[in-house]
């Protein structure tokens, strides 16, 4: 059994190295436009501690080194991406950033390492903290909540990458039953919840994926129809200014209609909060 343990375990650590890589897009429009806006930086600031709250938990476990090594490499991925933003972000950006780093992972981190130290028993001080991490856990899988709301009323999925979802969910199979295996309820029991909101993610996404292409054609369509129009105005009224100012407000008429709010983890902008969660 402990066999199989550590063959989904090393599963998982795969899977979520590659759902770890999954906002490098984001970040690359970040880079092109040399800046941060419409951008958030607290995904990444809470996955950041959701790996330090999980190595903190497998290190007061035995045998955890599969949850060491992936939310070690969670932390080096994070803090990463929190750098690359701080670098691009506004002062007002970067500020916040800053004061959610200090509250979050070094006050509240550094409150959950002193009072599990001081006034938990070294008997309970493991299953104290695994508590944490499930209760911090199940509120990361939830987050998806206002995703799927969003698909449902927009009936678009531009927000809602299948192959991340079909990844996240595969993820959360993994770190189910290596947590099963192990009998460690504080690993499994938030990944039921992760893989049902993973299944409903892609049965949503099949739903509603050919909304998008109509939503497409159709855009493109109107503009097609607008520009022959504004070859009439051209020739008529020598006014070649217009035809590119008219399809740029059609163009943000459009992308208007299709929603505005990204994924979150344990979708949060594209991108999970942790891993043996």
């Amino acid at each position: 059994m402990n066999q199989l343990a550590f063959v989904f375990g090393l599963l998982g650590n795969v899977v979520s190295f590659m759902v770890f890589l999954a906002p490098i897009p984001t970040f690359y429009t970040i880079f092109k436009k040399k800046s941060t806006q419409g951008f958030q930086s607290v995904p990444y600031v809470v996955g950041l501690f959701s790996a330090m709250l999980w190595i903190y938990y497998a290190f007061l476990k035995p045998e955890t080194t599969l949850l060491i090594t992936i939310n070690t490499v969670g932390c080096f991925v994070q803090s990463t991406y929190i750098c690359f933003y701080l670098f691009f972000a506004s002062k007002n950006a970067r500020i916040q950033t800053v004061k959610l780093i200090l509250l979050l992972n070094v006050v509240g981190f550094g409150l959950i390492i002193v009072l599990t130290h001081f006034w938990a028993n070294d008997s309970n001080r493991d299953d104290i903290v695994g508590w944490i991490c499930l209760v911090f856990s199940l509120c990361v899988f939830v987050a998806p909540l206002g995703v799927v709301r969003q698909v449902i009323r927009t009936k678009s999925v531009e927000y809602m990458p299948f192959l991340l979802s079909f990844f996240l969910t595969l993820s959360a199979v993994m770190w189910f039953f290596y947590g099963l295996l192990r009998k460690d309820y504080n690993i499994a029991i938030p990944n039921v919840l992760g893989f049902l909101f993973g299944v409903v993610q892609m049965v949503l996404y099949v739903m509603y994926k050919n909304t998008n292409s109509k939503k497409v054609v159709k855009e493109k369509k109107e503009i097609s129809e607008i520009e022959t129009k504004i070859i009439v105005i051209d020739h008529e009224n020598n006014l070649p200014e217009l035809k590119e100012q008219i399809i740029d407000v059609m163009k943000l008429g459009g992308a208007a209609v299709l929603g505005i709010i990204p994924l979150v983890p344990v979708h949060v902008d594209n991108h999970i909060l942790g891993v043996g969660t």
